[in-house]
């Protein structure tokens, strides 16, 4: 059977892993990119800037779709988007142009060895003590740290910027929420300046394949966030993050 003149079975292992993606990262707030931008590099040997094209350019949808779904739920807070939202965009334009120049997997240890650290410290937050919820203070540096660190590693946003805010003490549901949503913007952002650099990558193959999936789960990864309590977010979210950048590091040093 054919979809658009692609082969249904060809792509429906990447529905499946766009679907499992999305409803983490719908959920907890992370791993669509870094999951999708490891199978396209490590799997397919797309070439880096390809691969973060092809992830950003899926994430427009499932992020769309992913963004509603927790507005409807009651999982965003607005103060919170716009205080990410321009510096998130403006990181994400930078982090593009210069990956499209330089090899950006230089940094990406040290940023592995970052979120590493940052899921232990959640996963034993949320196992020893009862979380304290208070007004993030950090929020503009993160913003543009994190849209610079999605671009150019093809997936981040999510990591970097749920992990730190949930060590700042924000509130678990709005903060996964908030980011999913000013995602969507960040991946609109990074996709144009990636279309003008080295213009559009067709929406084939494991690309639709993605795509299907990511579209498919975000409205349950929205509904899964508004149902876990503070403490089951922040284990959830801490051994999520600490087991993909161990397997990150792995591979980086395999």
């Amino acid at each position: 059977m054919d979809i658009f003149g692609i082969e249904l079975a060809g792509i429906v292992p990447f529905i499946a892993i766009g679907f499992a993606a999305q409803l983490v990262d719908g959920a907890l707030g992370m791993a669509f990119g870094v999951i999708t931008n490891t199978l396209l590099v490590g799997v397919l040997g797309l070439p880096p800037a390809q691969a973060s094209q092809r992830v950003h350019v899926v994430e427009c949808f499932t992020t769309a779709t992913s963004g509603i779904s927790h507005l409807l739920s009651g999982n965003i807070d607005r103060a919170l988007f716009l205080r990410l939202l321009i510096p998130g965009m403006a990181g994400g334009i930078t982090g593009a142009y210069l990956l499209t120049a330089i090899d950006a997997s230089i940094v990406e240890p040290v940023v592995l060895a970052y979120l590493a650290v940052m899921g232990l410290y959640l996963l034993a937050r949320g196992l020893l003590y009862p979380p304290r919820l208070r007004e993030a203070k950090h929020v503009a540096p993160l913003g543009l740290v994190g849209g610079f660190l999605d671009a150019a590693g093809g997936g981040g946003w999510g990591p970097v910027v749920t992990s730190n805010l949930l060590v700042q003490g924000a509130e678990p549901r709005k903060v996964v929420g908030t980011v999913n949503a000013v995602e969507f913007f960040l991946a609109l952002t990074i996709s144009a300046t990636f279309v003008f650099q080295i213009g559009i990558a067709d929406l084939a193959g494991a690309t639709l394949g993605l795509l299907i999936g990511g579209i498919a789960a975000a409205p349950l990864g929205a509904v899964a966030a508004r149902r876990f309590s503070p403490r089951l977010m922040l284990v959830l979210v801490g051994t999520a993050l600490s087991a993909t950048s161990a397997y990150g590091i792995w591979a980086a040093l395999a």
